[in-house]
């Protein structure tokens, strides 16, 4: 085991890699609770017509299972201590967009996960996709990050109560003396504090807290006894194969957006996340990523499996450098936190506790963490800033991801043109441009 995640080499322990493994998964934890109660669309009480809600219960084995495949093949194949789960933006895309936006079904979504999984296996295998990357020009890759740190964030404070409608100024600021809003702005706070002093696994500890606060204050229903914590995997039955059974659903210019959309987040949310651990555990070589391929055929392996099991799209997380910070060098910490995500599978009562309240603050500090990405843009490119700002601002304010990266993606070749930069554009931009134009027309 040594020898094969080369140790000596990289100059680690036994003790490192577990220790990276475990503070990996305790940063990371909360996407457990997070991401069923986003799937399921927690705390909004009216569907479309015709749209049925996912299972809860299956979502969080689909998850645990999606993370744990994704990890260890991450792991034993690409030898990097970088975990992978359903990815937050992409969860919250898959409820608000394409099935509270849309109308689609959680079945045609998945399959829209599915088709964009099996998509990204094939620019893998073929090189296309590092050519497809580079096409996109970089302000408008942090701009689609800071957007869906911004959506996220937005997506929270509803949630929370913090932020409300009004039929006068659309939002305004919710009752904050309500117990449960209450709850929520503390669960924030105490996540600020955490982070703040540097406490690896701060989110996940801070929704134990706030979890625990709302059980004392009587706002949450406490566990009984040991069954209430501990108990039997969930049944993936409701999901299990859904993908597949909707896949001749995905044919339309909505769920070609969707699917667009999907492959095109996970694109960038993975070859950022692989780039900052790899140069934090000093891995890049001539400032190359060794054994790219194999560490991108895990993700897109993952999101395929993710899929049809029951879940939105499985990425690399950047929660990873956590486990580096810890002192993980290798794959042997990856199978670790693999291992703990299969463990969490018998934890599944706990949500019950998990309320909206409690998994509000994750969105809101996640998407503090994801608008740090506005730093990169050149704002003093006025060509830059325009479809830039549209991309970042349209999220939230549209509720939709997808309509934040058309509308950018439109703008981007009118002002590079308009300025006299043809040449910069390149032709996959174009193609992009006709599609999203095709998808406000058709979406009228």
């Amino acid at each position: 085991m040594r020898r094969y995640f080369q140790f000596s080499e990289h100059g680690t322990t036994y003790r490192n890699e577990i220790m990276g493994g475990l503070t990996t998964f305790l940063a990371m934890a909360y996407i457990l609770f997070v991401n069923p109660s986003t799937l399921a669309l927690v705390g909004v009480e009216d569907l479309p017509e015709g749209v049925t809600r996912i299972d809860q219960g299956a979502v969080f084995t689909a998850t645990a299972v999606a993370a744990a495949l994704g990890t260890l093949i991450m792991g034993v194949l690409g030898k990097y201590p970088i975990a992978l789960a359903p990815g937050m933006g992409l969860n919250a895309f898959f409820a608000y967009t394409v099935i509270l936006g849309f109308g689609i079904p959680w079945e045609t979504a998945l399959a829209g996960v599915l088709a964009s999984g099996l998509i990204f296996i094939v620019l893998t295998l073929t090189g296309l996709r590092e050519k497809v990357i580079n096409a996109i020009p970089p302000n408008l890759k942090m701009a689609v990050g800071a957007g869906i740190g911004l959506y996220i964030a937005f997506i929270g404070f509803q949630n929370a109560g913090i932020i409300v409608g009004d039929d006068d100024t659309l939002v305004s600021l919710g009752n904050l003396t309500a117990p449960p809003v209450m709850l929520a702005i503390f669960g924030v706070v105490i996540s600020v504090i955490l982070l703040s002093l540097n406490i690896k696994g701060g989110i996940f500890y801070g929704m134990i807290i706030t979890a625990i606060a709302g059980m004392v204050t009587g706002l949450i229903d406490a566990p009984s006894g040991i069954s209430g914590v501990v108990g039997e995997v969930p049944s993936v039955a409701p999901t299990f194969g859904q993908a597949i059974s909707h896949f001749g659903d995905i044919f339309s210019m909505d769920m070609l957006v969707v699917i667009l959309t999907f492959l095109f987040v996970d694109f960038f949310d993975t070859a950022g996340t692989l780039v900052a651990v790899a140069t934090q555990a000093g891995l890049m070589k001539n400032n190359k990523l060794p054994r790219a391929g194999k560490a991108l055929f895990a993700d897109s392996t993952a999101t395929v499996a993710g899929a049809v099991i029951g879940t939105s799209t499985t990425t690399s997380y950047i929660e990873s450098t956590a486990g580096v910070g810890a002192g993980g060098r290798t794959g042997f910490t990856s199978v670790v936190t693999a291992a703990c995500f299969l463990l969490a599978l018998f934890f599944s009562p706990l949500l019950s506790v998990i309320t909206s309240e409690v998994t509000a603050p994750a969105l809101i500090i996640v998407g503090v963490m994801m608008s740090a990405s506005l730093k990169d843009i050149d704002w003093d490119q006025f060509e830059i800033a325009v479809p830039a700002f549209l991309t970042v601002v349209t999220m939230p304010l549209a509720y939709s991801i997808a309509t934040g990266i058309a509308i950018g993606f439109i703008f981007y070749p009118i002002t590079m043109i308009l300025k006299g930069r043809i040449k910069e554009v390149h032709p996959v931009m174009y193609g992009l441009f006709v599609i999203f134009v095709l998808y406000f027309i058709f979406l009228s």
